[in-house]
Formats: structure tokens, sequence, C-alpha cells
């Protein structure tokens, strides 16, 4: 696992600095350089808090919607940026990551964006992540969370599990 966690810091690096930081206006927060998508129920206090702490000490600037948006900001404006900005989207999935329609939405913009997509798999294999036809989505975001689904599937990920750190 250290390995693992060693690897795709390098990685990060590497993309990062392929990449000039943006300055950014006063009064402006500074663009990310990785967008954090998650369930947040499921993985905020373990795994993604401590990627996100990991992040901001090795000076790479992670989005997440807990720590970069406050009261008053328009969700979806946000997280548009967000990712639009970003070089890489590392997607936390979790066993019930594909019953959320906002993971799936971001997932799929993550991948619309031609983004690099980082996918750790916490608690879940992938072969086990599918999105399920309830009848609440229409056709067209269907086949987007399913297309984008299975890039991130087919993309080399890390595995983690929360009960053995």
């Amino acid at each position: 696992m250290q390995r693992s966690i060693s690897s795709a810091k390098s990685v990060y690096r590497n993309i990062l600095q392929q990449h000039e930081p943006p300055t950014a206006s006063i009064g402006r927060q500074l663009p990310c350089d990785v967008f954090i998508n998650h369930r947040g129920i499921d993985t905020k206090k373990n795994i993604v808090g401590l990627l996100y702490d990991h992040l901001i000490r090795v000076n790479i600037r992670p989005f997440l919607d807990s720590k970069n948006m406050k009261p008053g900001d328009k969700l979806s404006e946000k997280i548009d940026n967000a990712i639009t900005e970003c070089k890489v989207g590392i997607v936390v999935f979790s066993p019930r990551y594909c019953q959320s329609y906002f993971c799936l939405d971001e997932l799929a913009r993550i991948t619309e964006a031609k983004k690099k997509v980082m996918p750790v798999f916490c608690d879940v294999k992938p072969s086990k992540l599918i999105v399920k036809d309830h009848r609440k989505y229409s056709k067209l975001e269907l086949d987007r969370f399913k297309w984008a689904l299975e890039e991130a599937k087919c993309t080399v990920g890390l595995a983690f599990n929360s009960s053995s750190g």
C-alpha cells in the first residue's frame, strides 16, 4: 500500500509539473490542482479527509466540497469551475457510490472534460460498481453515467481497505 501511495504521489507531481501554476487575482481562491469526487457519507471522515490533508501538506491544491465551499456558494457553478480548473480527478469509489446522482454526475463531468482520472477503490471492487436504472435518470443521464463509470473502472487505480488502513 505504501508503495502504491508513493507511486501515486510521483504521478501527481509529474502531472502538476507539466503545468505552470495559474496566478489568482486578489480575493479569488486559487484554482485547484486535484478535484476529489466521493460519496461523503461513506468516505469523508476516513480516506477523503486523510487524502485532502495529505495533498495540502505536499503543496497540491485539492478541491473538496466541504473544505472549499461556503454558505451562499452556487453548488453547480463552484463544482463546474473546480472540474474545469483541475488537472486530475481523484474518484473515491465506495460501496454506495453509484447510488448518488451527484457523484455520478461529477464523474461524468470529469470524464467529459478529459481530465486524468485516478480511481481509489475504497472497500469495493470495480466489478461491483454498477449504475442501476431505477427510472430516476433520463436515458441521456444513464448513458453518460454508465460510460463515465466504465472509463474509470478501466483505469488502473488504488485499493483502500478502511478496516486495515
